[in-house]
């Protein structure tokens, strides 16, 4: 049976249009499992021509190396071909293009828009003026949709539900919008939350608000050591992200406050896993890499299979398409 075989059961319909991924919030609780269950059928078969003689854009705007890899590595492995740029300054807007120009420029080319941009609610913008689908690969301090959903994927194949846990965030709760983007799906589940952030990084008061909003509890914490962690069932670290900071000097006073040790882990659950959005400067030791509760590496593998499954959402292929998909490749 399907980890989402239930799901199935209550003959839960979407239609076939096409559809934007520029936010979260916008996905309700069997929106969210839908989306998962399609991408485990892409980690069954991640090789197939769903998406042959289709065109994806991937615009980033900001330095990316897993979110812009996986993007184009999901787009060829579905059988697309991909355009884009990685450095925004190999593109018109050094020559004053404004944003709307390059979306709407960019899509006469694409069927479907990936796009990470350092102001916040671009991709939402961008959603509003373009023709095609626009897909969030990440905007300034705000969401991270597509990285939020490999996050889901990862928590349940790794707890067996998304149901009532303890999920700890540590590091840059202030600008990390990986963290966002968690708080806002995990509204469906119940979750307890640990903030785990020196005062100059705590979580925003907005989120904070969020969470009472939505009878969502959390905990926050300063300190962080074996005790303080052993309750957790994901451990959510996250960097301290040097490009958010206008004063160096803060950033130079907080880079190292958290870093997660080994020996940390001693009172551990059993099945607790160590998450990342990556990429980690000095938060994780290189020893808890061997260590069997480190799940970030295989975290990003899973965004893969996540993005996948964003394109076909987006281009408006159903999950019956997924399954009964005869192009899979072998």
């Amino acid at each position: 049976m399907y980890l989402w075989g239930r799901f199935q059961n209550n003959s839960i319909k979407f239609t076939m249009e096409k559809h934007n991924f520029v936010t979260i919030a916008d996905l309700s609780k069997e929106k969210l499992m839908y989306l998962l269950e399609m991408a485990q059928e892409f980690e069954k078969h991640p090789n197939r021509e769903l998406l042959k003689g289709k065109v994806v854009a991937t615009l980033f705007f900001e330095p990316s190396t897993r979110t812009q890899l996986s993007f184009q590595t999901a787009a060829n492995r579905l059988g697309a071909r991909v355009i884009g740029f990685s450095d925004a300054k190999t593109s018109s807007t050094t020559k004053g293009e404004t944003l709307k120009d390059t979306i709407l420029m960019v899509s006469n080319y694409a069927d479907v828009i990936a796009m990470r941009h350092f102001i916040e609610g671009a991709a939402i913008y961008a959603s509003e003026v373009a023709p095609v689908p626009i897909v969030n690969a990440g905007d300034g301090a705000h969401e991270h949709p597509s990285q939020c959903l490999l996050d889901l994927y990862s928590i349940y194949k790794t707890q067996g539900t998304l149901e009532n846990l303890n999920i700890y965030l540590v590091g840059d709760l202030k600008y990390g919008r990986t963290v966002h983007s968690l708080i806002t799906a995990m509204r469906h589940f119940n979750p307890t939350f640990h903030f785990i952030a020196p005062k100059e990084l705590a979580m925003p008061q907005e989120y904070k608000l969020y969470c009472q909003q939505h009878n969502i509890k959390y905990v926050e914490h300063e300190d962080f050591n074996e005790d303080v962690i052993a309750d957790a069932d994901i451990l959510y670290m996250t960097r301290v992200q040097k490009e958010r900071f206008s004063d160096l000097m803060e950033y130079e006073r907080v880079k190292n406050v958290y870093i997660l040790k080994r020996e940390m882990l001693s009172k551990a659950k059993e099945n607790m896993k160590i998450m990342h959005p990556l990429p980690r400067v000095n938060e994780i030791a290189y020893d808890v890499d061997d260590d069997p509760h480190a799940y970030y590496i295989q975290q990003a593998q899973n965004g893969l299979y996540a993005r996948e499954a964003i394109f076909c959402h987006c281009l408006g292929i159903t999950l019956d398409d997924v399954k009964n998909d005869k192009t899979v490749i072998e």
